[in-house]
């Protein structure tokens, strides 16, 4: 038993790939929480889409690519938000009309700029090929993301569950919204240079909604979350590694079916357990004695 965990930290690149992992693991879910709670977990699919065209841009003027992807990040969250501003669409419909048009103009942009950008690696990622430079910034973001969101919980407290009223007690909710969506960019940006559009967008929902079936309270949220999200990057690496699987959706799919049992056992909202407990009350036996 031993020797199948260590086997694989004799490599390099899975040591990397697993310090990144787990990185990813407890940040995704921290910062996807807000998104879950607020019913807007598809605003994370828009924005990892909408960055293509800063992608695109920055690279052709050889600048830092994650100031390009961030601006246009940010830049969509501030579209989406005018458009609701401004007519009858609704959210889901504005986020949606979004998320078609930055990754079509980043899809043509990187046509015209003969852009040396590989699409299938922005949207599927490489997680072994990740280097040490790539596992510090990760840590960077995520230490500076976690230590804002233990400063501001309270205020994003309120914030999220009830933004009239914070405005009503004068917090400055306009500036709550940014910091949030700023953080939400830039996580999904690092996420993404490591393991993929797809991964990351699947770490930053699925095991923030798996915590949301097993706790209640936000912080017990993100709690649960990122410990979903880091079992999930190791035990997917692992099946990647000996079952000969792509990374990336091995991880995704272990998301997917950790999120699975906790819909099926949940204490409190899995469908088994519901089916039993009404069984159990049929049969006129006491909750208690479940």
């Amino acid at each position: 038993m031993i020797d199948w965990l260590l086997q694989p930290l004799a490599y390099e690149f899975m040591r990397n790939a697993l310090m990144a992992g787990v990185i990813i693991g407890i940040l995704c879910p921290v910062v996807g929480t807000y998104l879950v709670v607020q019913r807007m977990a598809l605003l994370g699919d828009v924005i990892a889409h909408a960055v293509l065209p800063g992608l695109a841009i920055a690279n052709f003027l050889g600048i830092e690519m994650l100031i390009g992807a961030f601006l246009f990040g940010m830049l969509s969250t501030f579209v989406i938000a005018w458009i609701r501003a401004q007519s009858r669409v609704k959210i889901d419909a504005a986020m949606a009309l979004t998320f078609a048009s930055f990754f079509a103009l980043g899809i043509t942009l990187l046509t015209l700029l003969d852009s040396r950008l590989d699409l299938e690696e922005l949207l599927f990622g490489d997680i072994l090929s990740v280097a040490v430079g790539d596992v510090w910034r990760a840590a960077g973001v995520t230490v500076l993301a976690l230590g804002l969101v233990k400063l501001f919980y309270k205020e994003l407290l309120f914030y999220t569950f009830d933004r009239t009223g914070a405005e009503a007690v004068g917090l400055p909710a306009d500036w709550l919204n940014l910091g949030l969506m700023a953080g939400i960019t830039l996580t999904l940006i690092v996420g993404m240079k490591i393991v993929g559009v797809i991964l990351v967008v699947s770490l930053m929902v699925g095991p923030a909604i798996t915590a949301y079936l097993l706790v209640q309270e936000l912080h017990q949220m993100m709690i649960v979350g990122a410990a979903v999200g880091v079992t999930a990057s190791i035990v997917g690496m692992y099946l990647s590694y000996y079952l000969d699987l792509p990374s990336g959706p091995a991880i995704a799919l272990t998301v997917f079916s950790l999120f699975f049992l906790a819909l099926l056992f949940s204490p409190t909202q899995g469908i088994l357990t519901q089916a039993w407990s009404r069984r159990l009350a049929k049969r006129g036996v006491p909750r208690g004695r479940q």
